[in-house]
């Protein structure tokens, strides 16, 4: 048996293609049985976040079972695409980069870890995991603990919502005078719309399919709710818009915003799509005084921190190899013993 890691991220696809390869949660359990059942995979694990879908697997062939799941990834997103493959060690050493942050377009970020999390759990649930792959992610999880409370590879790191910020700070400057418009209150949504309330935006709007949600975070920072049906009627009036939905399809057009710029005189908009597909058209950056950023826009920007991090990365780079040799000894002796479930 064999462990491999199939995938694409923010490293080897820009945003365009990965939300083409984007798997909603709706559908994930049901492609993982397909994946499952065409490239014979005895064990595997479906992550899928806005910077990257990976398949890892248990297989008696790697090489064919990870062709397999190319195919039909390729055949879900009707695209094809250049995936990296990970086996044996090198999935270890893959997946424990991952969880730490490492291999993050944030690096040092900690969101990914709680995706592992869930997509493992999901997994797990559905009874498509086993002894390897249980082995393999519980320890992943302990070595993101260690990682991140042995080294700094946290601290001082920027976030999702520090780089919004700081984005919109080039635009507007003093955000005090600015009112801005969070579409989607998830994790992601919320951690910006803590960066814009720490930096002291003027008013917050907060609006997600499930009202009961936008009602809570609002409350919660001081801002106002919106029903999801009616957030449009907020664009001639705002200043900032942050979109983090899970919408399958555009939730806002070049021509819809040509008519709202109308309204809005020369005042400059500030949008930020960190959807996975893309919430807004990407077209709308060509409308005058319309400043349009995407998780692409994101990457250049926490590039220019890496150098500050380098030496804590290669303290985790030192743990974490230790950690795949000590997998793969438990592994080699189940599978001597005949124990890797079948």
């Amino acid at each position: 048996m064999e462990i491999f890691c199939l995938g694409l991220s923010h490293h080897t696809a820009g945003v365009a293609l990965r939300e083409r390869f984007a798997v909603a949660d709706e559908r994930r359990a049901a492609i993982l049985a397909d994946l499952r059942e065409q490239a014979r995979l005895r064990e595997a694990v479906l992550l899928s976040t806005c910077n990257r879908v990976e398949v890892y697997g248990l297989a008696p062939d790697a090489a064919q079972a990870a062709s397999t799941c190319a195919e039909l990834l390729q055949r879900q997103a009707g695209i094809r695409a250049e995936f990296y493959r990970r086996e044996h060690e090198e999935t270890a050493r893959h997946l424990f980069r991952v969880v730490c942050g490492m291999d993050s377009m944030v690096v040092g970020e900690t969101e990914v870890l709680g995706q592992v999390k869930d997509a493992y759990a999901e997994a797990l649930q559905s009874g498509l995991t086993g002894s390897a792959l249980n082995r393999l992610f519980q320890q992943a999880f302990r070595v993101a603990k260690e990682v991140r409370s042995v080294t700094a590879i946290t601290r001082g790191s920027v976030s999702v919502g520090s780089v919004a910020v700081e984005l919109a700070g080039k635009i507007f400057g003093d955000l005090a005078s600015c009112r801005s418009l969070l579409l989607g209150a998830g994790e992601t949504g919320e951690r910006v719309a803590r960066s814009l309330r720490s930096r002291g935006v003027r008013s917050l709007v907060i609006s997600n399919r499930t009202f009961e949600r936008a009602a809570q975070l609002a409350s919660e920072l001081g801002g106002m709710a919106l029903h999801f049906d009616h957030w449009k009627t907020a664009l001639s009036d705002v200043d900032i818009v942050i979109t983090s939905t899970a919408a399958q399809g555009r939730l806002l057009s070049r021509a819809e915003l040509v008519r709202v710029s109308s309204e809005r005189g020369d005042r400059p908009l500030f949008l930020l799509d960190l959807a996975v597909p893309r919430d807004l058209d990407p077209e709308i950056n060509s409308l005058p005084g319309i400043f349009l950023h995407d998780l692409d826009s994101l990457q250049a920007m926490a590039r220019q921190g890496m150098d500050l991090r380098e030496q804590e990365i290669s303290r985790g780079e030192e743990m974490i190899a230790g950690e795949v040799r000590t997998f793969f000894e438990w592994l080699r002796q189940r599978a001597g013993q005949g124990r890797v479930d079948p």
